[in-house]
C-alpha cells in the first residue's frame, strides 16, 4: 500500500487529521440546521453554541471543523471532555444527553455527506428516574402564591400568572415563555400552546383562577401585544420576551420565600399533574383521560405519577411490617 492509500485508510478510521475545511464545515452546519421548525432550530443552535463556547471557537462552523478536523480519536476525546464539563456544571442528565445528541447527529450527517468516515462513540449520561413527581404539592403551590399577595406591581401580576400556568395547566417552562398575547382569549377562556415536540398549537381551556391572573397581568402589560410575558429593566419597563432562566429564578425565589427550598418550574408541572391524577381517581376519570391534561406522549410516563401517588410499595411495606 502506497503512502497516500495508507493515509486514506488511516483517515477512514479517524487516526489522523481529516481534510474537513472551514467551507465544508459551514455547509455541514447549514445542512444540519436546515428544514427544522423554529423551536427545534433554537434548541439545536443553543446546544451547538454551548459546545462552541467550550472549544473556544469563533463560530459554529469553526467549532464543527475543530471537532472533526483531527480524526475520530481526537473527536471522541474532545466530546468526552465536553461531557465531563457538562457534569461539572451540574446540568441535568436530560440536558447533557440532548447536547451530546446534537454533536452525534452533526457528525452522523458529516459521515452521510462523506466528510468523515466515522461517528462519535460518546454515550449518554445515565438519566435519573423521576425522583419526585409530586413537586411542592398543592399546599406548596398555594404558599408560593401567597408570597405574591402583597404585590400589586406589574412584576407581581406577571409572576402570579406564570405560576398559575405552570401549575393549573401543567405547562412546561418553554411553553410558558413561548406564549404571545395573541395566544390568550380571555373571553373564550382559552390559551393556544405549542407543546413539546409539536408543530401545531393546541387550544387549552383556562380555569377561572388562571383567567383572573392573566387578566390582572394583561391589564398592566407594557404593550398589550407581542410576548405574553416580558422581562423588566431597571426602570420597570417591559424589555423583551421573558426567558426560561428568568422563569426558573421567579419560581425558585417564590419557593424560597415560601420556605420550600429550591422549587423548579418543572416541579410545579409535577405538582399539577400529581393533583390531576389524584382528582381523576376521585372523580372517576381514567388515566388515559388525564393525558389530555399532562399532554405526555406516552401513558407509561403518566403511570409513574399514579404509582407514586398511590404508594403501593409503602402500603405493602406497612402490611408486611404489621404481619411480622
Amino acid at each position: 500500500m502506497d503512502t497516500q492509500n495508507a493515509i486514506v485508510a488511516r483517515r477512514s478510521f479517524g487516526l489522523v487529521e481529516t481534510d474537513l475545511t472551514h467551507e465544508d464545515a459551514a455547509r455541514l452546519v447549514d445542512a444540519f440546521l436546515a428544514g427544522r421548525n423554529a423551536r427545534t432550530l433554537r434548541a439545536y443552535r443553543q446546544d451547538l453554541e454551548d459546545f462552541r463556547a467550550f472549544v473556544g471557537a469563533v463560530d459554529l462552523d469553526a467549532a464543527a471543523a475543530r471537532l472533526m478536523g483531527q480524526g475520530q480519536g481526537a473527536a471522541n476525546a474532545c466530546a468526552l471532555g465536553y461531557k465531563a464539563s457538562l457534569w461539572d456544571r451540574e446540568l441535568s442528565p436530560a440536558t447533557i444527553n440532548r447536547r451530546l445528541a446534537a454533536l452525534r447527529s452533526l457528525v452522523k450527517l458529516a459521515r452521510t455527506l462523506g466528510l468523515v468516515g466515522w461517528t462519535l462513540e460518546i454515550g449518554n449520561a445515565k438519566a435519573r428516574a423521576y425522583r419526585d413527581t409530586r413537586g411542592p404539592g398543592r399546599a406548596g403551590f398555594l404558599a408560593m402564591l401567597a408570597t405574591l399577595d402583597d404585590r400589586d406591581d406589574a412584576k407581581g401580576h406577571r409572576d402570579r400568572a406564570v405560576l398559575r400556568l405552570l401549575f393549573d395547566l401543567g405547562l412546561r417552562r418553554a411553553e410558558v415563555v413561548g406564549l404571545d398575547v395573541s395566544d390568550v382569549d380571555l373571553e373564550a377562556r382559552t390559551v393556544s400552546v405549542l407543546g413539546k415536540g409539536r408543530e401545531d398549537r393546541e387550544t387549552l381551556s383556562l380555569p377561572a383562577a388562571t383567567v383572573d391572573a392573566l387578566r390582572a397581568w394583561l391589564a398592566v402589560h407594557p404593550t398589550g401585544e407581542g410576548p405574553l410575558f416580558v422581562n423588566f429593566d431597571r426602570a420597570d419597563k417591559g424589555h423583551g420576551r421573558l426567558t426560561g432562566a428568568a422563569v426558573y429564578y421567579v419560581v425558585r425565589r417564590c419557593g424560597e420565600l415560601a420556605g420550600l427550598g429550591n422549587v423548579r418550574p418543572h416541579g410545579l408541572r409535577h405538582a399539577g399533574i400529581t393533583e390531576a391524577v389524584k382528582l381523576a381517581q376521585a372523580h372517576g376519570f381514567g388515566l388515559e383521560e388525564v393525558l389530555d391534561f399532562s399532554r405526555h406522549a406516552d401513558v407509561k410516563t403518566l403511570m409513574i405519577y399514579r404509582d407514586r401517588e398511590r404508594n403501593v410499595q409503602g402500603r405493602l411495606a406497612e402490611l408486611v411490617a404489621a404481619g411480622a
